[in-house]
């Protein structure tokens, strides 16, 4: 299903490193730059998705402001800068702190799979908590993804590798689906979707 669009880019392997030189090759006699990376792709019975590189956002407090999911104000919401240095490309999430991000891969979950998204242990022993909420069936878009960062100290998150696993339901079609119901959340871009009621 993955390779039919249910996601994409689909990667049908796990990825645990990438060439960071393209131009090289090894049909050319020359051994590519390899650098180790959060894995990503196909998993033994999940796929694990990337971070977006487009939008990272943080939680910030804005005197006098309280965050209403009924109403919510975008200024409490900072956007943060993309790093980049020899191991790769990352926001910085600090201690004590909350933040969305998007996932790379768009998805397109068929009527009869339900999505449950999972941290990755990578980052669940750095004290990064992945909140997420599922995909439910006909879903479609990139998923906002939630992360805390319960640690004391600041914590790279890093973007286009792996950040959170999905695991996927199969059962007969729902009776009615995320798209049947016109769920507010529906074909998401990649980008940031704040909460909306």
């Amino acid at each position: 299903m993955a390779a039919k669009g249910m996601i994409y880019p689909f990667e049908p392997s796990l990825i645990r490193e990438i060439n960071t030189d393209p131009a090289t090759s090894l049909k050319d006699n020359v051994s590519p730059q390899l650098r180790r990376v959060i894995s990503y792709g196909l998993s033994s019975y999940g796929y694990d998705i990337r971070l977006s590189p487009v939008e990272f956002r943080i939680f910030r407090h804005v005197p006098g402001t309280v965050i209403d999911p009924k109403n919510f104000n975008p200024q409490n919401l900072e956007p943060t800068e993309l790093h980049t240095d020899a191991n790769g490309d990352y926001f910085i999430l600090p201690a004590h702190s909350y933040g969305l991000g998007v996932a790379l891969e768009k998805l397109s979950v068929p009527e009869n799979i339900t999505v449950i998204c999972i941290g990755k242990s990578t980052y669940a022993r750095c004290g990064i908590i992945a909140n997420l909420t599922p995909a439910e069936a006909a879903w479609r878009g990139h998923l906002t993804l939630e992360f805390s960062n319960s640690s004391s100290a600041d914590c790279r998150i890093y973007a286009r590798e792996g950040v959170v696993q999905l695991l996927f339901l199969e059962g007969e079609p729902c009776a009615i689906s995320y798209e049947t119901r016109q769920g507010k959340y529906q074909d998401q871009a990649e980008n940031v979707t704040l909460a909306k009621v």
